[in-house]
């Protein structure tokens, strides 16, 4: 499995580059949001390799976040590779974790190839979507821990998000108010 490409830039498109390893051109399929972070000849990109019965493709990405919005939205029954790249040329994965925790229906429909019946399933399917790294804020670590804590004492998903709307400060303090809340629901 390849899980990252480096090498020199031979071929710049919108939606893929042609990346020469030492005398080996691969294909790389990129959101426009790589496309557009590339800069330089000397090009390092994290990858996803996806092999089925007819395809062998190479999807790259500049940041880890990016690589893990695109790994997860492929998981969902429904959504390719080419609706999930779509995705990630729409939405940096900061933005893409806000629209799931808002639970924005209408800004996922501008995604070519979703519709609303895609765009409700997404959003059900990644209603704890947190982003990794220094964009991540504290909040996000401790919502997303909160969540683990209660769901692990049981309670379901949705309540548990009625319940921490509007709540904030550290992952005990989300904790005790989701408890207070989830009493009442």
């Amino acid at each position: 499995m390849i899980v990252g490409i480096e090498g020199a830039v031979e071929h710049r498109d919108p939606t893929y580059v042609y990346i020469n390893v030492n005398g080996l051109i691969y294909e790389v399929h990129v959101s426009l949001n790589t496309s557009n972070a590339i800069k330089e000849k000397h090009v390092k990109l994290y990858a996803t390799q996806i092999i089925r019965e007819d395809t062998n493709a190479l999807y790259g990405f500049m940041q880890k976040s990016e690589k893990k919005m695109f790994d997860t939205l492929i998981k969902i029954n429904g959504v390719g590779p080419k609706v999930a790249l779509a995705v990630c040329s729409t939405f940096t994965p900061e933005t893409f974790a806000r629209v799931v925790s808002s639970k924005d229906v209408g800004m996922l429909k501008r995604v070519p190839g979703i519709g609303p019946k895609a765009a409700s399933r997404i959003l059900v399917e990644l209603a704890d979507f947190i982003v990794d790294g220094e964009e991540e804020s504290g909040v996000g670590a401790s919502m997303g821990e909160a969540v683990m804590a209660l769901e692990s004492l049981g309670f379901k998903k949705e309540a548990i998000q009625k319940a921490l709307a509007g709540v904030s400060g550290d992952t005990a303090t989300m904790v005790k108010e989701g408890l207070k809340k989830l009493q009442w629901l």
